[in-house]
């Protein structure tokens, strides 16, 4: 008797690339595919599919390689789980950038063999992949906070100015919502300019994305921190100083290819579960005079680090701004977030959730990004976004 093996995703925008790693993923024996259900994706990535449920499962029914396919009753990031517990199979196959721990974690438990393919493409064919198919469409940044998070907004910076560090990102990866990658003000842009950025001064951009985003008309009342709108306007490695105001006082910025190159080579992310709706960062917060400054500290420590490409006071500082900024917002710790954390304890140099924390991404500091991102095919890598691009 043939083993089962098992995959499971979206395949939405289905391709040649689907197509190739169901042929791989069939050479492990009879292969089961799990597709995400309408009402899971909307909910967990907040757009719409192409094609709805229904249509995806005939499609990927009528591949030749797919034994049979199902529609995952569960939610999330692990909605496969229910149809696990029916197909149960031997394998689960993911592919290099669809893995995870709690992926791993749940073959541990039930008994079976956890396969991650790369991605090569069909002999012959170009590679293919959902994300590039809609970079195609929309090549808006996105931005990592490295450090003084929480400095942009005036109650936290009256009590100690300070610098906020951002580097601009290339969206090499799928964007997910509600993460920690200023996607509100990301969709903000895409509302002017869906596909790109205008050629224009970066900072002047900034400043227009931030007013266009704070409409004093919004009816919740919050202002979005300036470090989202400079974080994805700026290219490059970015500082921004703040002290008691809105928009900072003044801005300097990094295109020192060594230095960039130096920052990719030591930072790697990984997928978390999205923050929960309805779960408030701000309950529970204290910040005193103590606690701004020691952020305030930790990201000027943070960016000298940068500028020096001295590893080890990177990550100190790195990890100094992360805990001063969860000593001031303790909820940014939730859910699943601590495991996470002790999984990558030993192996990481230091870590921070982006942006208001609550779940999302993972960003480590490590010693070699491509060697961490070979140990764990769920690592993103990041591209950061030079001047002119």
């Amino acid at each position: 008797m043939n083993k089962k093996v098992f995959v499971s995703g979206c395949y939405d925008l289905l391709h040649s690339g689907h197509v190739e790693f169901f042929r791989q993923a069939a050479q492990y024996g009879d292969l089961y595919v799990g597709i995400g259900s309408d009402a899971t994706i909307l909910d967990y990535k907040h757009h719409k599919t192409v094609y709805s449920e229904q249509e995806r499962l005939f499609m990927v029914k009528s591949i030749r390689y797919v034994k049979d396919a199902y529609i995952n009753a569960g939610h999330g990031i692990l909605d496969f789980l229910p149809t696990l517990d029916i197909v149960k199979p031997d394998i689960l196959v993911v592919n290099s950038d669809g893995g995870s721990e709690d992926k791993r974690r749940v073959c541990e438990e039930r008994g079976i063999r956890y396969v991650v393919l790369q991605r090569d493409p069909h002999e012959g064919l170009a590679a293919r992949s959902s994300t590039d198919l809609k970079k195609s469409r929309s090549q808006i940044p996105t931005r990592l906070d490295l450090a003084g998070t929480w400095i942009d907004q005036p109650y936290v910076s009256q009590y100690a100015p300070g610098w906020a560090i951002t580097i601009s990102l290339e969206p090499t990866f799928e964007v997910r919502e509600r993460c920690g990658l200023s996607t509100s003000t990301r969709n903000m842009i895409r509302k002017i300019w869906p596909y790109q950025l205008p050629n224009m001064d970066p900072e002047m951009l900034a400043k227009l994305v931030f007013c266009f985003e704070n409409d004093p008309e919004r009816s919740d009342g919050i202002i979005s921190g300036a470090q989202d709108s400079i974080g994805i306007c700026m290219p490059g490695l970015c500082r921004h100083y703040y002290d008691g105001r809105f928009w900072p006082e003044r801005i300097e910025t990094c295109q020192d290819e060594a230095v960039l190159q130096w920052l990719e080579g030591h930072l790697a992310m990984i997928p978390m579960e999205p923050r929960r709706p309805g779960c408030s960062i701000l309950e529970g917060k204290d910040i005193t005079e103590a606690k701004v400054q020691a952020l305030a500290d930790a990201a000027a420590r943070c960016w000298d680090a940068i500028l020096a490409r001295d590893l080890p006071s990177f990550a100190r500082a790195y990890r100094d701004s992360f805990d001063a900024q969860v000593a001031m917002f303790p909820a940014m710790i939730q859910g699943t977030v601590p495991s996470y954390i002790d999984a990558f304890r030993e192996e990481a140099l230091a870590w921070k959730m982006p942006g208001a924390g609550g779940g999302g991404y993972l960003a480590c500091v490590v010693d070699d990004a491509a060697a961490f991102a070979r140990s764990h095919p769920e690592a993103i890598l990041l591209t950061i976004r030079r001047s002119g691009m």
